[in-house]
């Protein structure tokens, strides 16, 4: 190592202001899943009527798959050396998802989550142009596999109101 030169720092093969960008979108995408995760949890607690039981299980497993993504991007984002969001003011503020409103009937939960499984997909798919061109390698398969997740929630959920 030459004098001078940081034994600490990143030396991936993106470069810095790259790095930064991604970083700032993925934790765009690691608000509006937290937000997201915080609604499913929420319907999967209060959800009634008809289709309780069903809901109850597949906002469930919306969930608990949300639970595991959250800490995939965010280790994502300190992995390229940017400090990950973890607090509600900072979700609140980076986050395109609007809080749902109490007591929404399970239809509105419905629709509320399709609405959020698509921002989340939009989000993802924000940060591609960047990534590709950094030819960031683990972010693009991370973004292709949140993008899976949410376009097949989005679907499923919309089957429910048909």
């Amino acid at each position: 190592m030459s004098k001078g030169q940081d034994s600490t720092a990143i030396d991936i093969g993106i470069k810095e202001e790259d790095r930064k960008k991604i970083a700032e979108g993925l934790s765009k995408l690691l608000a509006d899943s937290y937000t997201l995760y915080l609604a499913t949890h929420n319907f999967h607690w209060n959800v009634t009527g008809p289709m309780f039981n069903t809901l109850h299980l597949m906002f469930e497993q919306q969930y608990t798959e949300l639970a595991v993504a959250v800490d995939d991007i965010a280790e994502r984002i300190r992995a390229l050396g940017y400090p990950a969001p973890g607090t509600y003011a900072e979700f609140l503020e980076l986050t395109r998802l609007k809080e749902p409103k109490p007591g929404l009937k399970a239809e509105d939960m419905i629709r509320y989550l399709i609405k959020g499984q698509e921002t989340v997909v939009r989000t993802a798919r924000e940060i591609l142009p960047v990534a590709e061109k950094a030819d960031d390698q683990p972010t693009l398969d991370l973004l292709t596999q949140r993008m899976q997740v949410h376009e097949k929630n989005a679907w499923m959920l919309r089957s429910l109101l048909e």
